[in-house]
């Protein structure tokens, strides 16, 4: 590929390993965030406010593909909409954008319904587009695991069926999508395994030498998740490590 590969929010959780594989791929690389944050040797740096559209015409100018991460708990429907604006505007030859497993069922909730906006907004756009479901990805199970184990009980949220995901598994996934062509709506990812809460907070304690009583939490208005909302449909995509392997890396 000979022209850039911009990744937003290359500097974030998911970003940071977009960025490093792309390399890997002997991809040119530009990342965008809102500010200077330290980058791998040889990528581009753009600083630019999705959220206001400020300075990211530079970014996608003359690129091949443009890897959507950049993501927050508010104003992602806007963001994403000023980079399909500028995106079309320059031509940009294949938008890859990273979405929620089962969305479509939890969009009452705040962020996944305007994650569900934004997906909607890059499914209606025009561009070359391909848009990826995945699952939880492990480091957000283990960050909520560590929190919860600090307390002398436990609290989890009862029947909460879930097949989490390691982000290098969906890393990849995503730069191997973004070098081939667009296929709009992709397989969902998840992981390997199919658990639940109180057996991945259980891995963790046991993992972390901790002695905790763990206590199933039956929370309102999540019928949808404890009937497979959060679990991908038949043919999707499966990462290759498990939870146990994440844990013994980082617990």
């Amino acid at each position: 590929m000979a022209s850039p590969v911009l990744v937003t929010g290359g500097t974030g959780r998911l970003g940071k390993l977009v960025v490093a594989q792309l390399q890997d791929s002997g991809c040119d690389v530009r990342v965008l965030a809102r500010h200077r944050r330290p980058i791998p040797q040889g990528a581009e740096f753009f600083t630019a406010d999705l959220r206001t559209g400020h300075g990211i015409k530079p970014a996608v100018t003359a690129t091949a593909a443009i890897i959507h991460c950049a993501t927050s708990t508010r104003g992602d429907a806007e963001a994403t909409r000023n980079l399909v604006a500028a995106a079309s505007l320059a031509g940009s030859g294949h938008l890859v954008y990273v979405s929620i497993v089962g969305i479509d069922h939890i969009a009452s909730w705040g962020y996944p319904r305007t994650k569900l906006q934004a997906e909607q907004i890059v499914a209606s756009s025009g561009l070359p587009r391909t848009i990826l479901r995945v699952t939880q990805f492990y480091d957000y199970c283990l960050a909520n695991a560590r929190k919860l184990s600090r307390l002398p009980v436990v609290p989890v949220p009862a029947g909460f069926t879930v097949q989490p995901v390691d982000p290098r598994d969906v890393a990849a996934r995503l730069v191997e999508l973004t070098l081939g062509e667009p296929v709009g709506r992709a397989p969902d990812m998840a992981g390997p395994q199919v658990s639940n809460w109180t057996d991945l907070i259980r891995g963790y304690l046991t993992a972390s030498y901790r002695r905790r009583r763990v206590l199933p939490v039956r929370i309102p208005g999540t019928r949808a998740v404890r009937n497979g909302a959060l679990l991908p449909p038949p043919g999707h995509t499966v990462g290759a490590r498990t939870w146990d392997q994440f844990l013994a890396a980082h617990a």
